[in-house]
């Protein structure tokens, strides 16, 4: 197996480069950008010659042309679908499912479920006043966005009525996909399309938006994730043996490596993860695009059949993709209450969802002795504390550490134990702005490092076994394969490989990725408004690198004890730390500026209060779509979904307004 045998390569042999001979180091290089390339028109380039595997397509290095064509047609239907009537107590689609509730409980004085004209104009001028901090006379937007967030929370439970046990904010409904995009009610829908890799056509393939967190950033933009099915509707199609590519936007991560690079950490490491390359995705629909330039995307290997055969040696066993802040914790002997929660991927059997229940119940019931003398029977500890030593050396806290996501889990068929993957790392090296400080991820604490309370993660690492197991694994990445200067070497290859198609995408970005380059701190690359988390400086691989090696060097030795990150959810009110959500955290973070921009009627930055009531009398006209003088609850819903979604550029298509051919057919 392909990670078995690197492990024992690097166990063996010592940590050898990409090019097989030790790095040397790099203190002074490592820190400076590649020298700039000429200005260049993004074109079609000639085409290179196809990969006849796997091995030869994901090259981390590699720069594939990728040409997706559509009809107008299948275009237009891609749109994800949401935004329609709501659905009662689960609260509609789109920006309603988070303000609605709010609008509500802060202006429905009479609380009737209705706004009369009186109310809704009492709302704007009430918070006016209680956002006005300055009492001034004017909103800033940092004003209006910390007044929308104090008074309509982030939910901190399940996103829909029902309360299901285990769940997260991040589960979707029953039976739909889980994570933030499908918690607020967006549903990718797959089209048909051709699509051209390095001149070569692929007719007939399965086109879909993908992602969450990076979905909901891109949405305002052409350049969104995209999975593609070669061989949906053309059966055997393929690709150098692949049948699925992922193309992820990288729109978090100002390098473009914090995926590439993180996953071959963990393959280097003797974990099973997802290979890579880089696709430079051009797209064509008549009357819209021609072979216009989306951008520079990585393309990310799937966790197929052919992944799970040639990592575990079994084309059997049950894949899942757990969101849930509690692992593995008793929710009852019926798997339907645990179905969502693990998300499996195809078929499982009996016999594999009742080796999920047994272990939880383990987790949960048993004392100290037995769990410590069972849990191997679960658990593939060795490979376990590699996956482990791997995600808490990168901090990566979207995660099973905070987060409760971002991560597979497959059973094995002989086995039966349980082995962890990691997936959708564009928060690695301690990029997740909405959980700590920059100084709380690079030390993090190496024997405490999940936020809050994780049962399953406490009495794992209360387990002397995987306790020397956890250190070891720890301690040979930190000297080895983390090291600094051998990440920094690392960084300068893939610059040097991908930075003209950087070039070609935009100025901007390519003035934030050299700084990434060079080491220096970079502001969000994606289009969340600040301020406030995400758009906090991040410290960039090269120099986080040196930090984290520096504080799990510490760690280790004795000298320092690192920070552990106290209670679950997305942070303490006014900051990291605690049950709450982080200052800057909330709808005001989403649609503050959109509010913004409809109010400010003189393009000065700023609400008066004049302008204030006349957006709250407008809305009120708009969304009253029968005239009656009662804004009923769904006429609030649609008249939010409608002007609260984010603008977008000329050419993309709005995701929270279903295309009118959707509406219909509904």
């Amino acid at each position: 197996m392909r990670t078995f045998l690197r492990a024992v390569c690097i166990a063996g042999l010592g940590v050898i480069s990409a090019r097989g001979q030790e790095p040397a180091a790099l203190p002074e290089a490592a820190l400076t950008p590649p020298p700039a390339a000429p200005p260049a028109a993004a074109t079609l380039p000639a085409a290179a010659e196809l990969p006849r595997s796997a091995d030869e397509l994901f090259q981390t290095t590699k720069v594939w042309t990728v040409h997706l064509r559509f009809t107008p047609e299948e275009w237009t239907a891609m749109e994800p679908a949401g935004g329609g009537p709501p659905r009662p107590p689960a609260g509609g689609f789109g920006p309603a499912m988070l303000l609605a509730p709010g609008f509500l409980k802060h202006g429905d004085a009479d609380a009737n479920g209705a706004f009369s004209a009186d109310e809704f104009r009492a709302l704007g001028e009430k918070w006016f006043g209680e956002w006005d901090k300055a009492m001034d006379g004017e909103l800033t937007s940092e004003e209006l966005r910390n007044g929308l967030n104090a008074a309509i929370p982030m939910p901190t439970g399940p996103p829909r009525g029902g309360g299901r046990p285990g769940a997260s904010m991040l589960q979707g409904a029953e039976g739909k996909r889980n994570g933030l995009a499908s918690a607020m009610g967006i549903e990718f829908k797959s089209v048909h399309a051709d699509v051209e890799f390095e001149g070569r056509t692929f007719s007939d393939v399965s086109v879909r938006y993908k992602g969450n967190g990076t979905f909901m950033e891109s949405r305002g933009t052409l350049k969104r994730s995209l999975k593609v099915d070669l061989n949906k509707h053309v059966k055997g199609q393929k690709l150098a043996g692949v049948t699925t590519l992922n193309l992820h936007n990288c729109i978090t991560d100002a390098a473009w490596m914090n995926e590439v690079l993180s996953y071959r950490l963990y393959r280097d490491a003797g974990v099973p993860a997802p290979r890579t390359a880089y696709a430079r995705v051009f797209v064509t629909v008549p009357g819209k695009h021609e072979k216009h330039y989306f951008g520079l995307y990585s393309l990310v290997e799937d966790l197929g059949n052919a992944f799970i055969e040639e990592n575990f040696g079994s084309k059997k066993g049950a894949l899942f993709k757990p969101v849930t802040p509690q692992l593995f914790s008793d929710l009852g002997g019926e798997w339907a209450k645990y179905q969502q929660s693990y998300d499996p991927k195809g078929e499982v059997s009996t016999k594999e969802t009742q080796r999920v229940i047994d272990f939880a119940r383990l987790v949960s019931h048993a004392d100290d002795a037995e769990f410590a003398r069972r849990v191997p029977e679960f658990l593939e500890l060795e490979s376990f504390a590699r996956y482990m030593a791997a995600t808490v050396w990168l901090s990566t806290l979207d995660s099973l550490l905070a987060v409760g996501q971002n991560y597979y889990l497959y059973l094995h068929p002989k086995t039966g134990r349980f082995q962890f993957v990691p997936w959708d790392l564009d928060h690695s090296f301690g990029q997740f702005p909405l959980m700590g400080t920059q100084e709380q991820r690079e030390n993090l604490n190496i024997m405490r490092p999940w936020r809050g309370e994780n049962r399953f993660l406490e009495r794992v690492f209360a387990v002397e076994a995987f306790q020397r197991l956890y250190r070891d694994r720890l301690a040979v990445l930190n000297n080895g394969l983390a090291r600094p200067e051998r990440l920094a070497q690392q960084v300068d290859e893939i610059a040097a490989a991908i930075r003209q198609s950087i070039q070609e995408e935009s100025a901007t970005k390519l003035a934030n990725f050299d700084k990434a380059v060079a080491g220096e701190a970079t502001t969000q690359t994606g289009n969340m408004p600040g301020p406030g988390a995400f758009s906090a400086p991040r410290k960039p691989i090269k120099t986080f690198a040196i930090a984290r090696h520096q504080s799990v060097s510490d760690q280790l030795s004795g000298k320092a004890e690192g920070q552990a990150l106290a209670g679950f959810g997305f942070g303490p009110p006014g900051g990291p730390g605690g049950g709450g959500p982080p200052r800057g955290f909330g709808p005001g973070m989403f649609f503050g500026n959109t509010i913004v921009s409809a109010m400010d009627a003189d393009k000065n930055g700023r609400i008066a209060r004049e302008e204030m009531q006349n957006g709250f009398t407008k809305w009120f006209a708009d969304w009253n779509s029968d005239q009656s003088g009662v804004l009923n609850d769904e006429q609030l819903r649609a008249g939010i979904n409608k002007d609260f979604a984010p603008r977008r550029p000329e050419g993309a298509p709005r995701i929270f307004e279903q295309p009118q051919s959707i509406r219909t057919e509904r």
